[in-house]
C-alpha cells in the first residue's frame, strides 16, 4: 500500500524559503499523480500544485512564480520549493497521490495522503 510521509517544514521569516519533500513507500511511484496542498487554521484544505505523470505542473494563483512542484522518480520523492514567502502562506502542508491535476479547476484529488508538515511564516 503506498505510504507518504512530509517532511522539510519549519519557521520561515517572510521572504525566505522552504523546500517540502513527500516520499513514496512504493517504486512505480512515477506512474502517480501527486498534489500538494495546505490547510491553515480555521480554512478550508486547498490545492497548491499538481504534477500527472509526465505532465506539466500546475499552480494555483496564489503561489504561481514562487512554488516549484518537482520530483525525482528514482528516489520516489515529490518536492515543493517554497520561496518569497508570505504570513499567508502558513498551514499545514500535505502531499497526495492517485488522483489527476489537469489544471487548478480540473483536478482530482488522490486517495493516498501524507501526515502533513507544519509551515510557519513570520512577518
Amino acid at each position: 500500500q503506498l505510504q507518504l510521509v512530509e517532511s522539510g517544514g519549519g519557521l520561515v521569516e517572510s521572504g525566505g524559503s522552504l523546500r517540502l519533500s513527500c516520499a513514496a513507500s512504493v517504486t512505480m511511484f512515477s506512474a502517480h499523480a501527486v498534489g500538494w496542498h495546505r490547510q491553515a487554521a480555521g480554512k478550508q484544505r486547498e490545492l497548491v500544485a499538481g504534477l500527472n505523470p509526465g505532465g506539466s505542473p500546475n499552480y494555483s494563483e496564489s503561489v504561481k512564480g514562487r512554488f516549484t512542484i518537482s520530483r525525482d522518480n528514482a528516489k520516489n520523492v515529490v518536492y515543493l520549493e517554497m520561496n518569497s514567502l508570505k504570513s499567508e502562506d502558513t498551514a499545514v502542508y500535505y502531499c497526495d497521490a492517485g488522483g489527476y491535476y489537469n489544471d487548478p479547476r480540473n483536478y482530482r484529488e488522490g486517495g493516498y495522503w501524507g501526515q502533513g508538515t507544519q509551515v510557519t511564516v513570520s512577518s
